[in-house]
């Protein structure tokens, strides 16, 4: 009981943290969430308008382009992040030269979690009304412009929420990722909050990503509801 009181008072006194240490790991962990969260949103808006198109289409080509896109998203989905990261390290090594630091993490991060946000997209594009694509269609609208000037506009507000959901995603992710050396927050709760048995340091990093949590979050539901026209 006496020990369990003074770990609990040590954790309250942050005697051991080092908050330039926390500041450096919260850069980190912001910097490969932002730059995770751009890229996935790229590839993902892709690779959902992909599974939308070629599912809605007739043609024997889109089948298989449909078939082979599910295919690929759904394994990537499958596979555990911590077990994404070392499958993905001669990958990893081979385009970022290392696959230590937050750099190392990158390529995991957005394998991860474009998949992910790939089926948010296809199911937002879902949403949209048939009649509004009937109508472009019929006026002669080419794929590109329905893209462009339906698809995306009349989604927008469940294609935020998708990568707020999706970037608040990658944080966790990163913490996962630091155990094994990405760094981050997630590296700072683990190779010095745990293995050197300092709750402190574990409890200031747990607060700070929840913060960022919360922070993404409260932005991403006030532009949703900002672009939100309905």
């Amino acid at each position: 009981m006496n020990s369990l009181i003074s770990e609990f008072q040590t954790m309250l006194s942050f005697e051991n943290v080092k908050w330039d240490a926390v500041v450096e790991a919260t850069y980190e962990t912001i910097y490969m969430t932002v730059i995770a969260t751009l890229v996935s949103f790229i590839i993902g808006l892709i690779l959902g308008i992909i599974l939308f198109l070629s599912n809605k289409s007739q043609t024997t080509v889109s089948k298989p382009l449909y078939g082979t896109t599910s295919f690929l998203v759904n394994l990537f989905r499958a596979i555990p992040f911590i077990i994404l990261i070392i499958l993905l390290m001669p990958f990893t090594k081979a385009i970022m030269g290392t696959v230590m630091g937050s750099n190392g993490a990158l390529p995991a991060l957005i394998i991860g979690a474009a998949p992910f946000y790939a089926r948010l997209v296809e199911i937002g594009l879902k949403e949209i009304d048939k009649g509004v694509i009937e109508a472009a269609e019929s006026m002669g609208a080419n794929t590109w412009t329905i893209i462009w000037k339906v698809l995306i506009p009349e989604s927008l507000p469940a294609l935020l929420s998708g990568i707020t959901v999706t970037s608040i995603m990658l944080v966790g992710s990163t913490a996962i990722a630091g155990v094994i050396g990405a760094g981050g927050l997630g590296n700072l709760a683990y190779m010095v909050g745990f293995t050197r048995n300092q709750p402190d340091v574990t409890l200031v990093a747990t607060v700070v990503i929840l913060i960022i949590v919360f922070i993404i979050q409260i932005v991403g539901d006030f532009v949703s509801k900002a672009v939100d026209k309905r």
